[in-house]
């Protein structure tokens, strides 16, 4: 039998201050970002000192891989991370040379993405040479994620229910992209391999469905709004509704107190340590809003047997007759 991994695949953040000009140059390609932009975030990462990013994915994956020998599939999990250290290419090629023969991939962001999940696909084929992979493009909709949050969410509300003795309302987020990334494109321009088409990008719909679906699962919830946070400051517009434009209106119908569950984000890192817990907190506070945060999933059992679940299908798949290697 052919000798087979996961691969994991996040967004990767450095570890020091001094080392983010080098990590935003790899976030934008390589394209220059005013020096306003690299010192906002220089000074948002100094407030919460670090980001747990990295060493979290990595506890995570050393759960899925307990939960799949657990299952009687003991395969090895790797982490890539595509803008820092360990980078994908490296990763791969240690893949290939440990003698992987073909992996289950799949991003730790479940929602798909054309344009990002698309980059970390294309990271991973541009190495992959005779490596057979399996790509999970998305999992916005699996239901071990949505207990995942929904298990969080549940233990806030009860706690903040109690304190106040009144149901409380939730404001459900996800990160945005530029609007030119999810429109559909020109008839006429180039698309990437792995489009899904020529039709509207589907990162959109797919966070307010698991927004929708997580509601569904947490009945006590006696109100909800999604918004999009985290927009960027260059590259034209960003989808919205803002989590500050909600916030406004949110607070004129009069509530007082709000649980912001990000749906989009696996764990603590720099958009739920200080966009939430810092910015968004503050802009409900001088609203008159008390803003709460259920904890991030982290080391979730419940996600990493939804993880582990993903792997399994996707080793499956490797398994159909007919399957091709990506080509390089």
């Amino acid at each position: 039998m052919a000798k087979r991994a996961v691969l994991l695949l996040a967004h990767g953040i450095p570890e020091t201050v001094e080392q983010i000009p080098e990590y935003l140059r790899n976030v934008v390609s390589g394209r220059p970002l005013p020096h306003s932009v690299i010192d906002e975030i220089q000074h948002r990462y100094s407030l919460i000192g670090r980001s747990p990013l990295t060493e979290i994915t990595m506890e995570q994956a050393r759960l899925v891989e307990a939960e799949l020998a657990a299952k009687g599939q003991p395969v090895r999990v790797y982490v890539g991370m595509r803008n820092w250290r360990p980078y994908i290419p490296d990763i791969v090629r240690q893949m290939r040379a440990d003698g992987v023969e073909e992996a289950a991939v799949l991003c730790m962001a479940p929602q798909n993405s054309r344009t990002s999940v698309g980059l970390y696909r294309r990271a991973v084929e541009a190495e992959a040479a005779g490596l057979r992979i399996d790509f999970t493009e998305g999992w916005a909709h699996h239901p071990l994620l949505v207990e995942a949050f929904a298990e969080r969410l549940r233990a806030k509300l009860a706690a903040l229910t109690a304190e106040l003795g009144h149901p409380v309302p939730v404001l459900f987020t996800a990160h945005s992209v530029p609007t030119r990334t999810v429109q559909a494109p020109d008839p006429g321009e180039s698309q990437p391999r792995h489009w899904p088409g020529a039709g509207v990008d589907p990162y959109a719909d797919e966070a307010k469905a698991t927004a929708e679906l997580v509601a569904a699962a947490v009945p006590e919830i006696p109100k909800w709004w999604f918004a999009f946070q985290s927009q960027g400051a260059s590259g034209g517009p960003w989808i919205g509704p803002s989590v500050e434009s909600t916030l406004d209106a949110i607070s004129a119908e009069g509530v007082k107190a709000l649980v912001l569950q990000p749906i989009g984000f696996l764990c603590d890192h720099v958009e739920i340590l200080f966009d939430v817990d810092i910015l968004f907190r503050d802009y409900a506070a001088n609203l008159g809003v008390r803003l709460e945060r259920p904890e991030s999933l982290n080391a979730s059992p419940t996600l990493a047997k939804a993880v582990a679940d993903l792997a399994l299908q996707g080793l499956a798949r490797l398994n159909a007759v007919g399957f091709e290697a990506p080509k390089r």
